[in-house]
């Protein structure tokens, strides 16, 4: 495990799965599905197409601030779009200067216009600590012998 490892590396460790909801659904039902599923964000998907995000940040910002209504509001009204993305090949790294960058902590990996999987900040600070902890564990083997 590499310190600057791929997205498509995190993946494999992880797993691809993707939680995603219809850009017609309501903000409540948006809302409803990242609290079964303990994620803060959810893809918006029309059909195979990914067209936006939604997150937790979206609906207290857009919605519950403004005084809007989540049983009533769409989830199309209130995405982000156009969404940051990255590929399998893209670093660690690469992904934390995006995402510190457009301020985002979540990222859909796609394969050219195919959804392949989702990282989060937390997915990549965990790869980040798992690799640390790996190359000081072969730096202690290196130096007394064993």
């Amino acid at each position: 495990m590499s310190i600057s490892g791929s997205i498509g590396a995190i993946l494999n460790h992880k797993g691809r799965q993707v939680y995603s909801i219809l850009p017609d659904a309501t903000v409540f039902e948006a809302i409803q599905l990242m609290a079964e599923k303990n994620v803060g964000a959810l893809l918006v998907m029309s059909g195979e197409k990914l067209v936006g995000m939604i997150s937790e940040r979206d609906y207290t910002r857009k919605v519950a601030l403004k005084g809007k209504s989540s049983r009533e509001t769409k989830v199309v009204e209130i995405i982000s779009s156009p969404v940051v993305s990255v590929t399998p090949g893209h670093s660690v790294e690469e992904c934390m200067r995006l995402m510190t960058g457009n301020r985002v902590r979540h990222l859909p990996v796609l394969e050219g216009e195919k959804l392949v999987g989702v990282v989060s900040i937390g997915d990549l600070v965990n790869w980040t600590i798992s690799a640390q902890d790996a190359a000081i564990e072969q730096l202690k083997s290196y130096i007394t012998g064993f």
